[in-house]
């Protein structure tokens, strides 16, 4: 078998076999046992929050927000169209509609486009606000921060506060990301807002195979999400529920090989920040596309890496382009198509999509796993710029 260079795979290099042994030693091995409470207790402190509550996955962390703030049938949620729909359905399986709003340079949903929407477009009546055209409620927005990259949350705190909205930041693909300017600095991404969700996924900084988090600025709050997400059981010796639950918490197995990741997770952090900035020397003065940065004033963990292709000079399409170089041995991707031109999402609200379109055309993920090696990055922009070269219209 020839070079084969994934684009993000999980690692195990610490206690993972050893706890998921001792879970299965101990017969925990479903949705109750002491790791699932050390995992807790591991990410609260490192978030500098309260309270956190595991979960089955990212998609659910984000259900379970929507449902504590009572989303329901005929509400509006603001969302971006530049990310993985998973973030988008919850808005759908509370039977509320999704408003699509562009996002700016870090690919993370744009505070003045939100604030102009805002106002332009809604009236704020009663603390709450209503979209004018159909007298909807738009009753949270969706923040997610794209790779790794912190949206601008004071700017989009401001507005939500302004006019009554909740916030759940989507923070699946940042967990580590913090400020470290301004007057967020030393707030970790998905403790800003009303909520914070995480994702454990196999390809994320940290997983546990699959599986995921949700916290709250409220620590009542995320109690009581944990009782919704084991079924709302009210009496556990009679089996009583007064509410709706969900089937979403997270098995002691998975957390047992969560506690062996959150062990690792600041080399991991370390090591992406590493790698990044040998891409970030490797492509360098290269005209026919650039490394994306990432925030000033924060300190990413940069679980993504994106390269933004010249369109001017490189005309070859998404598609070929990652196909030839899954030839050359390295695995890529295109950045998401659109969630707002997918066949669910046909004729929902859009608000001045501009970037986000621009950016869907252009960005393409490349290899990015704590594991690769030097040797790997120099190989893998090589290859890049050999292509690019090869297909560049002007040469």
């Amino acid at each position: 078998m020839g070079r084969f260079i994934p684009l993000s795979i999980p690692n195990f290099e610490g206690n993972e076999r050893k706890y998921v042994d001792d879970a299965i030693d101990q017969g925990w091995v479903s949705t109750g046992g002491a790791y699932i409470t050390k995992l807790e207790q591991q990410l609260a402190e490192f978030l500098h929050t309260e309270n956190v509550a595991a979960c089955q996955s990212g998609t659910s962390a984000l259900h379970l927000s929507l449902v504590e703030i009572g989303v329901g049938p005929g509400d509006m949620v603001i969302v971006p169209p530049l990310t993985f729909i998973a973030a988008v359905n919850p808005v759908r399986y509370q039977f509320a509609e999704p408003v699509f709003i562009d996002c700016d340079d870090s690919f993370c949903m744009d505070p003045v486009k939100l604030s102009e929407f805002c106002e332009n477009e809604c009236e704020f009546i009663d603390g709450r606000l209503i979209y004018k055209a159909d007298r909807r409620q738009i009753k949270a927005v969706i923040v997610v921060h794209v790779f790794g990259n912190m949206a601008d949350m004071a700017a989009i705190m401001k507005i939500a506060h302004r006019y009554g909205l909740k916030v759940v930041e989507d923070a699946t693909e940042a967990l580590g990301t913090k400020y470290t300017e301004g007057e967020l600095a030393g707030k970790y991404a998905g403790t800003v807002g009303d909520f914070g969700a995480f994702s454990f996924n196999g390809n994320k900084i940290i997983t546990t195979g699959g599986g995921g988090a949700v916290t709250a600025n409220d620590p009542a709050v995320v109690d009581h999400i944990r009782f919704l997400s084991t079924q709302a059981k009210t009496d556990p010796h009679y089996y009583i529920h007064d509410e709706i639950g969900y089937n979403y918490r997270m098995t002691n197995i998975q957390a047992a090989l969560g506690v062996a990741q959150m062990e690792e997770l600041p080399e991991f952090i370390r090591r992406k920040q590493a790698n990044f900035d040998k891409y970030a020397r490797l492509f360098e003065g290269f005209d026919l596309c650039k490394l994306i940065p990432f925030r000033a004033g924060t300190s990413s963990n940069k679980w993504f890496y994106s390269l933004e292709i010249n369109r001017d000079r490189i005309t070859a399409s998404m598609r070929e382009i990652i196909t030839a170089l899954q030839d050359k041995g390295v695995q890529t991707r295109a950045i998401w198509g659109l969630i707002n031109e997918q066949r669910p999402y046909f004729g929902s609200l859009t608000y001045k999509l501009e970037k986000a379109p621009y950016y869907a055309a252009r960005i393409l993920n490349i290899p990015s796993s704590t594991q690769i090696t030097d040797e790997e990055i120099e190989y893998t922009a090589d290859a890049v710029k050999q292509l690019f070269k090869e297909l560049d219209n002007e040469k």
